[in-house]
């Protein structure tokens, strides 16, 4: 089998990019040492999360010279997301950084002021100088997974010996893709982007820098502006019901036993490793666990959520989301492990994100007590600032409070068009925890503002009321956590049709939705979603076939 060697740093889910290189034909190598580059043929560099303390690793370790020699070379170099933002002269979320200064620019921040940052969903990665050929199997009309907040703006006079494939968000147009010669470096991520992305991957493996286009790729390609598509997003539940066995349940609000809630067995939907790869093979644009057990008994080696993404990332090559569990922890042996160990043994296993629950609220609470300073000592703090912001999700349960003022509370309210049991016209959102079991003294708006502010990437935004009800989602809920942060909002909760997703992307500005109990029940599917919405004239991600 054909070998290409890997760039061994702090990078987040490589597991997830081993799959994919093993999937088209390679075998994966590591370079641990400098030294070991000198004995590659091809190398990739991955990785995610801050620019400087990727660059600042690697120059510890003395990789930085090793690295400009081998690209200097003209053997097979690929960059991905930081492994690309690294090949330029520096980056704005790291003043005073030198980066490897083989191609001219300098990576800014995207303006947030009228969209979500971190830009986090499936883009376009288009060329115009190639004709009816496909530059390392890129494709115009194929869409690939970004998740970053640092971008390279398209400068044609400094990029101009270099081949360029562009993306367009909220008006921005930045570097997809980069290359010359041998040298191919992506700001999306290859092993996250479906069938398209592993087309890329074999290309540049293979060396195949410009082949023919097929089918409807070989059509001509607009100018991508705004091509980011509308995420839809597939959720499971998981627990150990009362044989041991892990399946994926639903329930309302949380009661996801058969039966009443002192009888019948935990409901069982299926397997979750098979249910997941369904929703790959389906469309999903992500797929997120909710480890609603936590198995706090089991040691943390030993934690059955780690198989689970272990074997889901073998199959499945779209973002993987895990949550519960995530936070402080004593092993069964006495020893202590850090959030931030935790986070680092599922992001080993194959997760791209981790969602933090309840933990959450208490770092808020904690935040407002010491009256909005920073510690970094959170959770949220640790895993972003080791690995991204975009790795960190906060799970939100709040739940509606009905008084007949403003007056009422201290809390934000807002006038709400569904009135409370006893015709109240105000409402406030409270944070719970515990799934939706314990309230705060605490409103969705001050929780969201402090996560954002500790470093959260994105809000998973449940709401308790419409837990199991497929009534569709609190679009006043959305609204006003949409209109309080700057960081993407994942809106769950009441999905029942596909009409509820075509209601909250047309009635919100959410930058994902989430479905669960349809999807499970096979009431509808994932493509059915995907094909009403595009019915509708909303952009959607295509399932490719695989001609791999």
């Amino acid at each position: 089998m054909p070998q290409v060697h890997l760039l061994n740093h702090v990078a987040g889910n490589v597991r997830s990019l081993i799959n994919a290189i093993e999937k088209v034909g390679f075998e994966v190598i590591w370079v641990k040492e400098p030294s070991d580059l000198e004995n590659a043929e091809r190398l990739i560099f991955p990785g995610v999360g801050n620019f400087g303390h990727c660059m600042t690793t690697l120059r510890s370790a003395g990789f930085v010279e090793p690295l400009q020699k081998f690209i200097a070379s003209g053997k097979p170099f690929m960059g991905i997301c930081v492994g690309l933002q690294a090949l330029f002269d520096g980056s704005e979320e790291s003043p005073g950084v030198r980066g490897l200064g083989v191609i001219p620019g300098i990576l800014k921040r995207f303006d947030a002021t009228s969209k979500s940052v971190p830009h986090i969903g499936w883009n376009s990665a288009a060329t115009h100088e190639f004709g009816d050929e496909s530059l390392y199997g890129l494709r115009p009309h194929s869409k690939y997974y970004y998740v970053h907040s640092y971008a390279v703006q398209v400068d044609r006079a400094a990029l101009a010996t270099w081949d360029v494939a562009t993306a367009v968000y909220g008006g921005e147009e930045f570097v997809g893709a980069v290359g010359r010669g041998s040298l191919f470096a992506t700001q999306f991520h290859p092993e996250k982007s479906g069938v398209a992305g592993l087309r890329v991957l074999k290309a540049f493996l293979e060396g195949q820098r410009l082949g023919p286009l097929m089918g409807r790729a070989a059509e001509p390609a607009e100018t991508p502006t705004g091509g980011l598509t509308k995420r839809i997003i597939a959720c499971l539940d998981v627990r150990a019901n009362d044989r041991g066995d892990l399946v994926v349940t639903k329930g309302d609000q949380y009661d996801v036993r058969e039966g009443s809630a002192a009888g019948g067995d935990v409901r069982n939907l299926g397997k979750p490793v098979e249910l997941a790869k369904r929703y790959y093979d389906d469309g999903a644009d992500e797929v997120t666990f909710l480890n609603i057990t936590s198995f706090r008994n089991c040691p943390l080696v030993d934690l059955p959520m780690l198989e689970v993404l272990r074997r889901t990332s073998e199959t499945v090559f779209v973002p993987l989301t895990i949550g519960g569990g995530i936070r402080d922890m004593v092993d069964p042996d006495g020893s202590h492990c850090s959030a931030l160990e935790v986070a680092t043994l599922y992001f080993k296993s194959g997760a791209d994100k981790v969602s933090i629950g309840s933990d959450a609220v208490a770092a808020a609470e904690q935040y407002y007590r010491r009256g909005g300073e920073l510690r970094g000592d959170t959770a949220i703090e640790s895993i972003s600032g080791a690995y991204g912001c975009q790795a960190v999700v906060v799970s939100v349960d709040p739940r509606r409070v009905y008084v007949r003022t403003p007056e009422e509370t201290e809390r934000n309210t807002i006038k709400t068009a569904k009135r409370g049991p006893n015709g109240e016209e105000y409402c406030w959102y409270q944070c719970t925890i515990k799934g939706g079991r314990e309230g705060k003294d605490m409103d969705v708006q001050q929780l969201v503002l402090a996560v954002e502010a500790m470093g959260a990437g994105e809000i998973l935004l449940n709401c308790i009321d419409k837990d199991g009800t497929n009534s569709g989602f609190d679009l006043e809920l959305i609204n006003i956590v949409k209109s309080t942060i700057k960081i993407p909002v994942i809106a769950s909760s009441g999905a029942g049709n596909p009409g509820h997703f075509e209601e909250v992307f047309a009635k919100t500005t959410t930058d994902a939705a989430l479905g669960a109990g349809m999807f499970h029940r096979r009431e509808y599917t994932v493509k059915q979603v995907k094909e009403f919405l595009a019915g509708k004239g909303l952009l959607v991600r295509d399932v490719e076939e695989d001609d791999l």
